[in-house]
């Protein structure tokens, strides 16, 4: 009986041994609330507002499209704590508001 219980439940173990699991999965929905800060340059569907964008010289890239959506997780955590050309740092945006802004980014994809 010993040798069917290690032959049956050993590759189980092993499998759930090597398993990654996340300690907590971001939220999209707390991500919309972050998103608030967002809303003035890059508006409330992420498609640029183009008055921000002629006020500063700039062209605002849609978070739903491929070039923004191609980005990763850590490229855009590195835009939105550390600002991108003339886009400044978003100040109090960090861990779990962090990955949930981003889970929200993501959810805009076209």
């Amino acid at each position: 009986m010993k040798i069917r219980f290690t032959a049956i439940l050993a590759p189980a173990f092993v499998a759930a041994a090597f398993t990654v699991v996340p300690a907590f999965a971001a939220d999209s929905a707390a991500g919309k609330i972050v998103y608030d800060k967002c809303k003035t340059c890059h508006l409330a569907d992420g498609s640029g507002n183009p008055g921000m964008a002629k006020a500063f010289g700039v062209t605002i890239k849609p978070l739903g499209g491929a070039e923004v959506q191609a980005m990763s997780d850590a490229d855009l955590k590195k835009v939105i704590t550390a600002g991108s050309g003339k886009m400044k740092p978003v100040a109090g945006v960090a861990g779990a508001d962090l990955d949930n802004v981003v889970a929200y980014i993501r959810t805009m994809k076209k």
